[in-house]
């Protein structure tokens, strides 16, 4: 590796302790809506769920404690095209060591990769991202970071580091950034791995015929996230300034909105949040949110997806070798429609987990990257 060190910035996480006060008497303060009862999680967070969570973030919860263990990775910004890009890189001690980027999509971090780092840096040198707008890469710095942006800062980057030729790993959202890399940059990229990835079908009729179980269920549930759970991504792709009010000014709210999405897209046979996830890992990450102030900033990277002209126009298909985990219990992949975008030579399919398998299926999920980019 060649390291090019340009504008590269040492970076550590210290949150003033004046922050930390200010949170926990917001919290304390809260005003709190009542709830037509019995009705659970069909019309959002329950508010005795909510009350319990924010007062364990207020009283129980050790920001100091995980903001330490943050910064036991080492951390870095540069500026690509006007933007603070926020990111860890932790070297392997593997000679053999292959160069991974990984990233991810709102509502995460770079936190939702921290238990899977221990596994993974034993044959990965790691970059670990924040995606432009998120926590420490944020606020965004102006119009236009939709996908093909975001994708060719991050190709920048790796560059800036140094690696010439490299795979890169995308989770949920994440996953069309990596593909977007491999198109972008097809002599560096080796492989694209991901997993919590959206397929949509084609208006050609062939595209259902002969669907299995599993694929008819996972349609079945992309129907039902479009008719029924897609309201988060309306409001943010419309009216993100309007959203950002209430988020940026009130600690709950903005828990409510993040933790909505950790119910609804981790594995189904979860009743609570942190039965799929770590509660003080989930309460971190809403955590870097609030202190950053980028709920807004983070709500307009819907905005610049739904108003990108090339959003939806045909694409070259990837022919960088590309690999999938699917999660049979959550996920909406399907073969047919993944194969038809990229070059898919892995498919792995998981029993459980969800959207955030780097955090709930840690080792199943490190194997299957591992296994991957081995193939190739």
């Amino acid at each position: 590796m060649n390291v090019m060190n340009v504008d590269i910035t040492p970076f550590r996480i210290e949150i003033p302790q004046a922050d930390l006060d200010d949170l926990r008497e917001r919290l304390r303060r809260t005003r709190w809506s009542g709830e037509i009862g019995g009705q659970g999680w069909s019309r959002g967070v329950p508010v005795d769920y909510l009350r319990q969570l924010a007062d364990y973030w207020a009283d129980g919860y050790d920001w100091r404690k995980q903001e330490a263990r943050l910064n036991d990775l080492p951390q870095f910004t540069t500026e690509i095209d006007g933007q603070r890009l926020h990111f860890a890189h932790v070297r392997s001690a593997n000679p053999d060591a292959v160069p991974l980027l990984l990233t991810h999509d709102w509502p995460g971090s770079f936190v939702l990769f921290l238990q899977a780092v221990e596994p993974l840096s034993r044959d990965f040198h790691l970059v670990l991202t924040t995606l432009p707008g998120i926590a420490f890469s944020g606020p965004l710095a102006g119009p236009g970071w939709n996908t093909g942006k975001i994708a060719g800062a991050f190709v920048e980057l790796m560059g800036r580091l140094g690696y010439d030729r490299y795979g890169v790993q995308g989770s949920g959202g994440g996953a069309a950034v990596a593909i977007e890399m491999g198109r972008q940059a097809p002599e560096q990229v080796i492989g694209v791995h991901g997993n919590g990835h959206i397929t949509f079908p084609s208006d050609d009729p062939a595209d259902f015929a002969d669907l299995t179980e599993a694929e008819q269920q996972r349609l079945a549930r992309l129907q039902n996230f479009r008719d029924d759970k897609m309201g988060f991504n309306v409001i943010s792709a419309t009216r993100p300034q309007t959203l950002a009010y209430g988020l940026h000014d009130s600690p709950v709210g903005q828990l409510a909105w993040i933790t909505e999405k950790f119910k609804e897209w981790t594995d189904d046979s979860a009743d609570l949040p942190e039965d799929a996830v770590d509660r003080d890992i989930l309460l971190t990450n809403v955590s870097l949110y609030w202190f950053t102030g980028t709920a807004g900033s983070s709500a307009n990277l819907y905005y610049e997806a739904s108003h990108d002209p090339d959003a939806w126009t045909p694409k070259p298909r990837s022919g960088v070798p590309t690999g999938f985990t699917v999660a049979m219990s959550t996920d909406v992949t399907i073969r047919r429609f993944a194969e038809r975008d990229s070059d898919v030579v892995h498919w792995s399919e998981l029993e459980r987990g969800g959207n955030f398998l780097a955090l709930e299926q840690p080792a199943a999920y490190a194997a299957d990257v591992k296994k991957f980019f081995d193939s190739l």
